[in-house]
């Protein structure tokens, strides 16, 4: 609304609808808000000299886009002579050229890393005090705004300094003691996503909803001595413990290096970090002994035909086995979310999801998020693939833009036509069963020392599992061998041959009755010929 002040009653309705059910919309409303944003911005802006630089740069991702148009606009008035240049992830290959086509105060785009661009920039303007540079990989000028561009990229990323949080920590230091707070330091080990391959229309390799890594071109990371180093360094000279892994996913290979490094160093470190589903548990183990608190699993489907569709590499039982070891006393809190109405999605996957929801329920709730469609994922690039018959800029924007700044905009989320009601009709009943979901799981956490809904303690020749439930009912049973030993045999996901194998006096007849049981009564989950047991060690995963 202080962007354009003009379409100030079409953002009061997005207001309205965006806060429905929320503490904002009933205790300020839009008008109160733009006004304090006002105040402080221009406080902001009046507190610096902005004739003092040459160069000011603004980084872009998914929700700065406005408020990034809105300072540009108030430091050119100030500055006229400055250069502005644009960066981030919403600044990527066309999305940037459209800012640099439609917005006259910016002068220089960033696509992609943003290391080498901007040194490229910052010499002439140590010479001559102009920010004016000649065409360079991963940068877009305003005199060659049409050019298309690669993006420059650090090859060893050992080879980058240190990050230089000094002016930060000292503006912290400068604020009124009520008003001071200990921040979480960010630190990147990576960069891209190692699971991003052959993603296209037909490919299993790579997350077809997924546009996060548009402004790479492959996975890179530090080493782990080097990104051990930086870590120590700099909680050190910080005093800083809260440590979140900025990487869009963490490197693989050497995870297990890592983190048992990371676990040496003296400091009480509380880390994040995303991972995909198919984390081994010794890993898991490694993370959480340095100090992982919560990990941001990529779980986003309890289908596997979805999965299969949006490219995700995993299974249902995969990803319930790692939710299963996530709720382990002893181990990082899992964060996952559930992508409702995905386009190409039909009542098969919403069925499966359903019924996956009745195994799933005794694990720390996912996040049931609706599907968007982000400008140069593999589903944008083929949009036919998935159902979708034409694709614009997401209807949001037209109440945030003027209509002719609009139209020469590309924007990173988009809006389709096809299907979107269905998708809509097709999975509200999930939507309702996740909201139950999450009621019933803090209810049952609701007390000091919980424990898992569904936990099992091993006697060494029987075994007790507990299933809580709503209003203090639970229910028990006892495993006597060898049906302990099939179900402890389980704790991983196994295919019936292997179990045939490793109990091989049972026979089929004794085992798949007993497997079949387990299913019905909801303690193992059973996916084609494999088996997982559900219950989780009430001490912690041995």
């Amino acid at each position: 609304m202080l962007l354009y002040p003009g379409k100030k009653e079409e953002i009061e309705r997005l207001w309205q609808k965006a806060a429905r059910g929320t503490a904002v919309a009933g205790r300020e409303g839009l008008g109160l808000v733009c006004r304090r944003l006002k105040d402080a911005t221009d406080r902001y802006l009046e507190s610096i000299d902005w004739t003092r630089y040459g160069l000011i740069g603004f980084s872009i991702c998914l929700g700065q886009l406005t408020g990034s148009l809105y300072f540009m606009h108030a430091i050119r008035e100030r500055a006229p002579s400055a250069a502005i240049v644009a960066g981030g992830s919403a600044c990527a290959g066309a999305m940037g050229q459209s800012l640099l086509r439609t917005f006259p105060m910016i002068d220089f785009v960033v696509s992609g890393e943003g290391e080498q661009p901007l040194a490229h920039l910052a010499r002439p303007l140590l010479r001559t005090g102009r920010a004016d540079a000649p065409p360079h990989p991963g940068l877009f000028a305003r005199k060659d705004a049409g050019e298309v561009c690669d993006c420059a990229q650090i090859a060893d990323l050992d080879a980058l300094p240190l990050p230089d949080y000094g002016d930060y920590f000292a503006s912290l230091e400068r604020l009124p003691p009520a008003a001071r707070f200990i921040p979480e330091l960010p630190v990147e080990v990576s960069r891209g996503c190692w699971w991003r391959g052959s993603a296209t229309g037909g490919g299993d390799r790579g997350c077809r909803f997924c546009n996060l890594n548009l402004q790479w071109r492959g996975y890179r990371a530090k080493s782990p001595d080097r990104a051990v180093r930086e870590i120590d360094e700099l909680t050190r000279r910080h005093r800083v413990l809260s440590v979140p892994l900025m990487d869009n996913l963490l490197p693989a290979r050497s995870a297990g290096t890592l983190f048992t490094a990371l676990a040496r160093l003296p400091q009480d470190l509380r880390l994040f970090g995303e991972i995909r589903a198919t984390t081994p548990v010794e890993d898991l183990r490694a993370m959480a002994a340095a100090g992982m608190d919560e990990v941001q699993v990529g779980i986003e489907s309890l289908s596997t035909a979805l999965l299969r569709k949006i490219g995700k590499g995993t299974t249902v039982i995969r990803n319930l086995e790692i939710m299963k070891r996530c709720e382990a006393p002893d181990m990082p809190a899992l964060a996952g979310n559930l992508i409702l109405h995905v386009p190409g999605s039909d009542e098969d996957d919403a069925s499966e999801t359903l019924r996956t929801l009745d195994f799933a329920a005794c694990f720390r709730p996912l996040k049931a998020v609706p599907f968007w469609l982000g400008f140069g994922s593999p589903i944008q690039q083929f949009p036919r693939s998935y159902g979708i018959q034409r694709i614009f800029n997401h209807a949001h924007y037209r109440r945030l833009f003027p209509a002719p700044v609009l139209k020469t905009l590309v924007l990173m989320i988009q809006g389709y036509h096809g299907g979107v009601r269905r998708q809509h009709r097709i999975w509200r009943p999930v939507r309702d069963r996740v909201l139950a979901w999450q009621r019933a799981y803090e209810s049952l956490h609701s007390s000091p020392r919980s424990g898992p809904i569904l936990s099992f303690r091993d006697g060494g020749t029987f075994l007790i599992i507990r299933q809580r439930g709503l209003g203090g009912a639970s229910m028990t049973h006892r495993l006597e061998s060898p049906s302990r030993e099939v179900y402890l045999f389980c704790d991983k996901s196994r295919s019936l041959p292997r179990i045939l194998a490793r109990f091989p006096r049972l026979g089929e007849d004794r085992l798949c009755p007993f497997l079949r049981m387990m299913v019905e009564k909801r303690l193992m989950y059973e996916e084609g010929d494999r088996y997982l047991s559900l219950a989780v060690r009430l001490r912690g995963n041995r």
